[in-house]
């Protein structure tokens, strides 16, 4: 079974990845006993996604993952985008906070989550992309899930991430869109290159 390092060390992430890449066997970092942290420099998710990506193959020599995400609002120009996890110093309540804050007094209150997922193995890159829509809400509604997600309103479970299920939001989320585009892209590089018959 080919080996495929995931820049994450997020017990989470790594259980939906795994169930995902059935056919790959997804490790993280710690488990090669290496640690990979970069700055993420780039101006848009896949800029981030591919530096990390780059980063851990140089650290590890196998082929790699890494994905970047975060919240795109309309009325704020798509902000806070790349900086959502550091819009603001104070963590997930200051974001919140300042989120609010620059929404006061905004009627298009339309967002979307983001998601960009990068495979290098030193040769192919192949990148995927997810998105899950809805509206940024007036207060904060649950408490499940993290960041944004109390304010974030979804149109396909018609509540709040943080009022969802961690079931249900991983059912329709940016990165679960993102991964199921890239598993096919993967298939598909296996048929393109017939000699890997690693399994």
């Amino acid at each position: 079974m080919k080996e495929i390092v995931l820049a994450s060390g997020n017990a989470g992430k790594l259980k939906e990845f795994r169930a995902m890449l059935a056919d790959f066997r997804v490790l993280s970092p710690k488990d090669l006993n290496i640690s990979v942290d970069v700055e993420e420099t780039g101006a848009t998710f896949y800029d981030n996604a591919l530096i990390k990506a780059k980063a851990l193959y140089e650290l590890c020599g196998l082929p790699t993952l890494a994905d970047d995400s975060g919240l795109c609002v309309d009325a704020l120009y798509g902000a806070p985008g790349v900086i959502s996890a550091r819009y603001n110093s104070g963590g997930d309540a200051e974001n919140n906070k300042k989120l609010l804050a620059d929404l006061n007094g905004k009627k298009n209150r339309a967002a979307h989550f983001a998601c960009c997922i990068v495979y290098y193995d030193g040769s192919n890159i192949i990148a995927s992309e997810g998105k899950t829509f809805g509206h940024i809400e007036n207060e904060l509604f649950g408490n499940g899930g993290f960041g944004y997600d109390p304010l974030f309103f979804s149109d396909d479970l018609n509540k709040t991430f943080g009022e969802a299920s961690a079931e249900e939001k991983n059912s329709v989320s940016h990165r679960a869109r993102a991964l199921a585009e890239l598993v096919n892209k993967l298939r598909e590089l296996r048929v393109t290159n017939p000699k890997d018959n690693t399994r």
